[in-house]
């Protein structure tokens, strides 16, 4: 593991822009919902915290982590935010689907990246089993949609 027993989801808040302003897509994947939920809990907190307003957070549903591509590309259409985090959470299992699904995504997410000007961040999180995934989703190493979040206001204002 690379970052043995430490929370990166501290933020100190005065070395991070207002966000008053900005405009946040957040794409949250149905699979896994314990997980993805507290994903989007995070990241919300963080924005809210950080200026965002209320109504310039908008959130759309995909079945699972495979769609969050297209569920992001169609959010930037649709909605011109400035930023959109992509929130998924894919448990390996006993098969080489995780692997397929953790590559597609990771590199949809990358496409969007660079095909369009709106910085999408990529939030899914890519674990061996559901404790891994509690603890990066809350747990003792934070909460990885806070991370996002402050990602993606940083990412919005550059």
């Amino acid at each position: 593991m690379a970052r043995s027993n430490k929370n990166l989801s501290v933020y100190d808040r005065k070395t991070i822009p207002n966000a008053k302003t900005l405009r946040f897509g957040i794409v949250v994947s149905e699979w896994n919902p314990e997980i993805t939920e507290n994903l989007y809990k995070g990241a919300e907190a963080a924005l809210l915290d950080c200026g965002a307003i209320p109504g310039n957070i908008l959130r759309w549903n995909v079945p699972g982590s495979f769609e969050l591509t297209f569920g992001c590309k169609k959010m930037i259409q649709q909605n011109n935010p400035d930023a959109v985090i992509a929130m998924g959470s894919v448990i390996r299992g006993e098969t080489k689907h995780f692997d397929f699904v953790c590559s597609a995504t990771a590199q949809g997410i990358k496409d969007l990246n660079v095909i369009s000007d709106t910085p999408v961040i990529f939030c899914v999180l890519t674990d061996d089993n559901l404790q891994q995934a509690k603890d990066r989703s809350g747990g003792k190493f934070g909460n990885k949609g806070t991370e996002a979040a402050i990602a993606a206001i940083k990412m919005a204002l550059l």
